[in-house]
């Protein structure tokens, strides 16, 4: 359906970014996704470039990463006992930020020129939620499925109301020749 509109990133983004960095504590993270209700956000560095991006499946996952030692000592953590208070240390440091669950790597950026069928690709071929979309190596939009279920609602509704006004201008030579 998408692909008959010429709409681009920048008809549909959400200008409105929430970013955080990898030092961003988890606690902030999760108040952050909470109150805005949203499900994933970028992750830059201090000069505002995408380093990385963070959803709710990566914080249900996170602890996937550590080590078998870890682990265990995380398990026997959840069936209170005590640990070392070096590994408490080591894991207040490391697993309290947003470093310790986002994804890098190649993260799957558009520009506000890429066409709304482009991305819903893109989506679909990545399994991804959301879109980071960049001007100059930095954010000025997001694109998330949700933008894009509108876009397609309000297509999908212009369509129809051209059918009726067609659909109604073949109806009035009709009633006019009665």
């Amino acid at each position: 359906m998408l692909e008959a509109t010429l709409a681009t990133a920048r008809d549909v983004m959400s200008r409105d970014v929430v970013i955080v960095t990898p030092d961003t504590p988890l606690r902030t993270l999760l108040r952050i996704m909470s109150e805005r209700r949203i499900s994933g956000l970028p992750v830059v560095d201090q000069s505002g470039r995408i380093v990385g991006m963070v959803s709710a499946s990566d914080l249900f996952r996170w602890r996937d990463g550590l080590e078998a030692r870890q682990e265990h000592w995380l398990d026997q953590l959840g069936e209170g006992l005590d640990a070392p208070p070096a590994f408490v240390d080591w894991i207040q440091a490391q697993h309290e930020t947003v470093r310790a669950a986002m994804t890098t790597g190649e993260i799957a950026t558009v520009t506000e020129d890429t066409p709304a069928r482009e991305i819903a690709a893109l989506m679909t071929r990545r399994g991804i939620q959301r879109v980071p979309v960049l001007r100059d190596e930095r954010i000025v939009g997001i694109v998330a499925r949700s933008d894009l279920i509108g876009l397609l609602a309000r297509t999908l509704d212009a369509r129809a109301a051209e059918q009726a006004a067609a659909e109604a201008a073949q109806l009035l030579p009709a009633a006019e020749r009665a």
